[in-house]
């Protein structure tokens, strides 16, 4: 039962480092096309690029993990919030998928960390 805790462990983190990854190549496109009329939008793509890292790494290290997966938990929150909801109002139905993938991580994070807590 142990090794499946760690697989699942490094199968949680794993997609939030490379998001993170992806945020630094992409900042510019993530910033113009998604964060639209943001005052420092790029920034803001660059903090939680590295805020997906740090979160990811601290999951497979088990440093912190479970602060992490709570302020990872709080940033998936805020993306639901600013990000894909106003465009699934705006009648954007590949936001929906996006939207319930983010939910699903943000419950996810939430699990993990109320694991690490017993």
């Amino acid at each position: 039962m142990k090794t499946l805790g760690s697989l699942g462990r490094f199968i949680f983190a794993i997609p939030f480092i490379v998001f993170g990854v992806m945020h630094f190549m992409n900042a510019e496109d993530m910033a113009s096309d998604i964060l639209t009329n943001w005052p420092i939008a790029e920034a803001i793509v660059y903090i939680s690029g590295l805020a997906f890292i740090l979160a990811g790494v601290s999951i497979i290290t088990k440093i912190q993990a479970k602060i992490a997966c709570l302020l990872l938990a709080l940033l998936l929150l805020i993306i639901i919030a600013t990000i894909h909801i106003p465009l699934v109002v705006g009648g954007d139905q590949m936001a929906m998928s996006i939207l319930l993938r983010d939910l699903g991580l943000l419950g996810a994070s939430l699990t993990y960390a109320s694991i690490l807590a017993k």
